[in-house]
């Protein structure tokens, strides 16, 4: 007999044997911590068989748990499968919890400065144990939220679910889709690579034109923390990131599932008669319990999202990481992250105030009031014609926008500058330039040009040809604006290349990339060939350091000069000169007039830094 007030374990051993003590002892800390559930419950739930107890301790957990007390104990039958709410809802916040997760594994490995969040990236991606597949998974999910949540936002307006009771819980979802966008905003500078510092630049600046300017021009700064984004642009988008944005995404989030707690998953719009919501009244014979129905078709949903994400990032997706942020160069092809696209898009048609200020408020207020415009009673599909083409026009007009919001419309790039930078770019979006995919073997020293191709193609001899082009590479002038001086084109090449004679070789037999990316440089060029007259491309290829080359891309194409004729025209207020090509008494653009231009760019490869297409 024991001492103490209550019995002991050993007194219940002597009671009742060990093994029945042991599995009460079990039982009753099961029961314990599921609010009402013992071991023989939660079996029975799990095979899907009826409750031997009563009253049904399957309801118990919500009115006495911690966690389920949010949940409903019953749904409709109506509102269980994937019509109509397509589990958008229950996606969302399964990223908000995916994203929270990765972004803590990610918080431990990351330093929000400019020395060291770029160094912290490559840690994460090489050294950090599963360090990858957690930034892919958070980029994807990232990428994934913003989408599904626009989804759901389209699918609540075009079922109606917006409608009276629950006009409240659709304006908190627009504050949600909000936050959701400027979450991931703010997520996309911390790599600190080139992609995140330009494509955070171009969205930053629209805050500068929020009127009036004293304001724009204060709001901006507090944004980038100085003139431009550094240090202190950094460490406060971080701070948003990972505090002030989630902080209120999980308060509003609160209140938006609370509401929909409080008014039930709305039904089928052809379930209900016009003007009623009957979701909380849910017939005996259409009732799904939450356990075990619900409960196990939502860990089935959540292991095979979970598989499709773990399989996307470990062989199809991987978040990009382009090169070290650098301020002073500005990559072509910049554009915001494709869910501002629209914005980017809009800021192509004219005001800056305007379009990238006051027509995005205009939009998000619309979607944010809509549902105390629309106090039609039905929801019926046939009844809300108005709403469900608004809904379209919206979606149309942003995807409009989106497109023009890219960097190839209404922006036109000097054809040289387009093709340099399409074949050397570094990695960004899964891809790079593909003179970088060059095996460091095939990387011989010499000087290649796409004329070889062209002669190959015109079934000449490669060799031949090439020594005719190097006679004409001596006698070609060219103005070297840092000398300005006119010289030949091989003196300008041996004296601002480190090349001891500018002379074409043919490319090597077993070098079958090098030829590869020779004549996708020669395709490059014939199809601008309209804007490179007579051009030509070369591949210029040294040998700087033991295990390093340097590879130097250049187009050469003779440019037609232009004289001002006539009178000035008016644009916008300003004379502008009229020129044209020089011509001759007879209208024929006169030869002489033709100057030689070059351009290059450059860029190493490393031995140990072999990129793959």
């Amino acid at each position: 007999m024991t001492l103490l007030p209550f019995p002991t374990f050993l007194d219940e051993i002597k009671e009742k044997g060990f093994r029945r003590a042991i599995y009460e002892g079990i039982d009753e800390t099961v029961e314990r911590i599921s609010a009402g559930m013992n071991i023989t419950d939660i079996r029975e739930a799990l095979r899907g068989e009826k409750p031997t107890r009563r009253p049904n301790p399957r309801l118990t957990p919500h009115a006495d748990g911690f966690f389920l007390h949010i949940r409903p104990s019953y749904y409709n039958a109506d509102v269980t499968g994937i019509y109509p709410t397509f589990r958008l809802g229950w996606l969302s916040t399964y990223f908000v919890i995916l994203e929270t997760i990765t972004g803590i594994f990610l918080m431990i490995w990351y330093t929000p400065s400019p020395d060291v969040a770029y160094e912290n990236m490559l840690a994460i991606l090489g050294n950090v144990p599963l360090g990858q597949l957690m930034r892919d998974l958070h980029r994807l999910g990232a990428e994934l939220m913003v989408m599904v949540v626009s989804l759901h936002m389209v699918r609540t307006w075009i079922t109606g679910s917006y409608k009276k009771p629950r006009q409240f819980t659709f304006f908190t979802g627009v504050i949600l889709l909000t936050l959701t966008g400027f979450l991931s905003f703010t997520g996309y500078l911390l790599p600190w690579d080139q992609l995140a510092l330009w494509a955070v630049t171009i969205g930053a600046s629209m805050t500068g034109a929020i009127p009036p300017e004293i304001v724009g021009s204060a709001v901006d700064l507090l944004f980038r923390g100085g003139p431009q984004i550094a240090e202190n642009g950094l460490l406060r988008f971080y701070l948003l990131h990972v505090l002030a944005l989630p902080a209120l995404l999980f308060v509003f989030l609160s209140v938006h599932y609370y509401k929909v707690i409080i008014h039930g998953l709305s039904l089928p719009p052809q379930q209900e008669e016009i003007g009623e919501d009957t979701a909380k009244r849910v017939p005996l014979d259409k009732r799904v319990y939450f356990i075990p129905d619900v409960l196990t078709t939502e860990m089935m949903w959540l292991g095979l999202t979970t598989l499709i994400l773990t399989v996307m990032s470990i062989w199809f997706f991987h978040a990009p990481l382009e090169n070290h942020a650098d301020p002073q160069v500005t990559p072509l092809g910049t554009t915001a992250p494709w869910y501002f696209l629209w914005i980017q898009g809009a800021l192509k048609l004219g005001n800056v105030v305007f379009w990238g200020v006051i027509f995005p408020g205009i939009v998000l207020g619309f979607l944010a009031v809509w549902p105390y415009i629309d106090v039609a009673p039905s929801r019926r599909y046939a009844h809300r014609r108005l709403g469900i083409s608004i809904i379209l026009i919206i979606t149309a007009l942003s995807s409009v926008l989106s497109y023009m919001g890219l960097a190839e419309f209404g922006v036109r790039t000097s054809a040289d500058q387009e093709i340099l930078h399409g074949l050397s770019h570094p990695p960004a979006h899964n891809h790079v330039g593909i003179v970088r995919t060059i095996p460091f073997e095939q990387l011989v020293p010499g000087f290649y040009s796409t004329q070889q191709i062209e002669a190959e193609m015109a079934g000449l001899s490669a060799a031949v040809t090439l020594s005719e082009k190097n006679v004409a590479l001596t006698e070609t002038m060219i103005m070297d604006t840092a000398l300005g001086d006119i010289v030949t084109v091989a003196g300008y090449i041996t004296t601002h290349f480190p090349l001891e004679a500018a002379l074409f070789s043919p490319t090597p037999a077993d070098a079958d990339e090098l030829h590869a990316v020779l004549e996708r440089f020669y395709e490059e060029i014939h199809h601008q060939i309209d804007f490179l007259d007579d051009g030509w491309g070369g591949l210029l290829i040294t040998e700087t350091q033991p295990n390093l080359r340097r590879i130097d891309l250049l187009i050469f194409w003779n440019e037609v000069q232009l004289n001002e004729i006539g009178d000035a025209m008016m644009v916008d207020g300003e004379n502008i000169p009229i020129f044209m090509p020089m011509m001759d008494e007879e209208g024929e653009i006169i030869g002489e007039m033709r100057s030689a231009r070059l351009v290059d760019e450059h860029i190493f490869i490393h031995r140990n830094s072999a990129y793959f297409d």
